[in-house]
């Protein structure tokens, strides 16, 4: 098999479609200078769209990191009365009233957990079986009366933001 037996019919090998052998040189110039006019045309047009989406995903970071810090205000600013609150209560301890620092800190413990439920968090139910998905089984121990499976006790609250678990509930499970 030959050299040209590849090429297309009546094509040269090595040539530009579209000029053909018997077509004068200002020709096959003004199709190669044309080609070459849509080539960067193409290329420009590539490399304006990369750059649009470059300052794309910047703009979104940026915005991204804006809306975060604006969360972070929006909450520190309801945490501030109870920290004003906790000071009151500090203040009551260091005057030996006992009966005020209790009701201070039952009062900041309120504050705080109103605070948390309006920023979405809620309590991880601990009463039933034992759910591995919410619960983390810290110990299994035989207990009487109890349903093997089930949650006896629970070591450390856990708690869901929104329906995302935070912290699972740590518990002591019946065997």
């Amino acid at each position: 098999m030959g050299e040209n037996e590849h090429a297309p019919k009546g094509r040269v090998p090595g040539t530009v479609p579209g000029t053909g052998p018997g077509e004068p040189m200002e020709k096959k110039d003004l199709r190669i200078a044309e080609l070459e006019r849509e080539r960067d045309e193409y290329l420009d047009s590539l490399q304006r769209l990369k750059a649009e989406f470059d300052n794309f995903r910047k703009r979104t970071a940026r915005e991204s990191a804006a809306q975060s810090a604006r969360a972070s205000e929006a909450l520190v600013k309801e945490l501030l009365p109870v920290l004003d609150d906790l000071e009151r209560a500090l203040v009551a301890a260091e005057d030996h009233e006992e009966a005020k620092l209790e009701e201070g800190v039952r009062l900041v413990h309120r504050a705080l957990a109103d605070v948390l439920v309006r920023a979405g968090l809620s309590e991880i139910e601990t009463g039933g079986a034992f759910d591995p998905h919410v619960h983390e089984a810290l110990l299994a121990q035989p207990v009487e009366g109890a349903e093997p499976g089930s949650v006896v006790e629970v070591i450390q609250k856990g708690y869901r933001l929104g329906d995302r678990v935070l912290r699972p509930a740590r518990v002591v499970v019946a065997q």
